[in-house]
């Protein structure tokens, strides 16, 4: 097994469920729950999508060439909430996934020691790669946080329920006991 091959396997695994995850929150969302904030200095979910995907489209692009951050990106536009709809969110939310997915899916093993530029900041490619999936993460779980604050009953979970953990266990070692 070629350890690189292996981990660009991986991460894009890894992004995926992130991506999942978020995909599931924003799904029980409504029109106006994207846009409801706890208070004026609190984002909303259509602030949060519409930051994490600027920050893909300018990270992801030309990932090899240029630096991350993109002269054409406005950081400061992405938290204005202005997205119309739910639709359009999707839209802006695909975005930014599918420009992330293209670059990750073309990258080959020797890419992981380039180095890249974010801000100017030197970083090897496989840096790169963790700083973004724990920053995505951290904003999906934000998404998920303000979703089960909106849906309180209605919330479908979205890991183990609680009180499920020992049923969820043994469903996981039964699934496994044969691998």
């Amino acid at each position: 097994m070629e350890i690189g091959k292996e981990y660009l396997r991986i991460i894009i695994e890894r992004f995926t469920s992130v991506k999942s995850l978020g995909d599931k929150a924003l799904a029980q969302l409504s029109e106006e729950e994207i846009h409801w904030r706890y208070n004026s200095g609190s984002n909303n979910v259509a602030i949060i999508v519409k930051h994490v995907s600027g920050n893909m489209v300018s990270r992801w692009s030309d990932f090899l060439t240029t630096d991350g951050e993109k002269e054409d990106r406005n950081r400061e536009d992405e938290f204005r909430d202005d997205l119309s709809s739910k639709r359009e969110l999707m839209t802006v939310w695909e975005k930014g996934w599918r420009v992330l997915f293209e670059t990750l899916n073309g990258l080959h093993v020797e890419d992981l020691v380039k180095t890249v530029t974010i801000r100017g900041e030197r970083h090897l490619v496989l840096e790169a790669i963790e700083r973004q999936l724990a920053h995505y993460a951290n904003h999906v779980g934000q998404i998920v946080f303000i979703g089960k604050q909106l849906k309180d009953h209605q919330w479908e979970s979205l890991s183990i329920p609680k009180g499920k953990s020992e049923e969820f266990l043994q469903e996981m070692l039964e699934k496994h006991q044969d691998r």
